[in-house]
């Protein structure tokens, strides 16, 4: 039948139950997560989403209004349990050792990352890449809600590394702490520069195993490593 002859209001009907079915929301978070680590926020338009996601333009404006508040939602969905996790494994240390070692708070971080770099159906690897690469990148879209959300996560750490190195002023443990958890999301935001020293086909900096391998350690020397002067 030809669809042209329906009357405006049931075409606009039909777009509505298309725009409201459980799965279509779903569905564009999922393309619009990988597209936005393929491409980028910027580059991602939501001509891209709307054709990959096999839906029209009306299902993404009832479901999040805009490309910003979508961009949002991407992250809002994974981060959340991601956060979660941590502060659950932080929660978990803090009750079994009386003096926390600053190894175990750096893996109370690295492996919900880890597992959830494994686990597809909470966006795997594509979705820390992403979450990786947005916060190296300091993305305007995410610095405020971020900061205002996870203010508890900020908090936590701050205190419980303050508690596992006390020799370290207030300023000289802000800056280890900048620097630790920018190594960490550089390590998995999957940008292979280990090619540039190594020739080996073999070795990539995208798998997570690896990189944990060799990150923790040089994540811990640089948090324990004496105070200059």
């Amino acid at each position: 039948m030809d669809k042209t002859k329906y009357p405006a209001s049931t075409k606009k009907a039909q777009e509505n139950m298309e725009a409201s079915r459980p799965d279509t929301a779903t569905r564009i978070l999922d393309v619009s997560e990988r597209l936005f680590v393929e491409h980028g926020f910027e580059a991602t338009s939501l001509r891209m989403i709307t054709q990959q996601a096999e839906v029209n333009l009306a299902a993404v404006n009832y479901h999040f209004g805009s490309k910003d508040a979508l961009f949002e939602a991407v992250f809002m969905r994974r981060l959340a349990p991601l956060i979660a996790s941590c502060l659950a494994e932080l929660d978990e240390l803090e009750a079994r050792e009386e003096k926390l070692s600053v190894e175990g708070l750096v893996t109370t971080f690295i492996r919900p990352c880890l597992a959830l770099s494994k686990d597809p159906a909470r966006g795997g690897a594509l979705f820390v890449r992403l979450l990786s690469r947005t916060l190296v990148e300091n993305h305007r879209l995410l610095r405020e809600t971020i900061s205002q959300q996870y203010s508890v996560f900020v908090q936590r750490y701050s205190r419980a590394f303050h508690h596992a190195l006390p020799e370290l002023g207030v300023e000289e443990l802000a800056w280890r702490m900048h620097f630790a958890f920018s190594v960490m999301f550089n390590a998995f935001a999957g940008n292979d520069v280990l090619k540039i020293f190594t020739r080996s086909q073999i070795v990539s900096a995208r798998d997570p195993d690896m990189i944990v391998k060799y990150l923790v350690p040089f994540v811990v020397a640089g948090l324990v490593s004496p105070v200059e002067g």
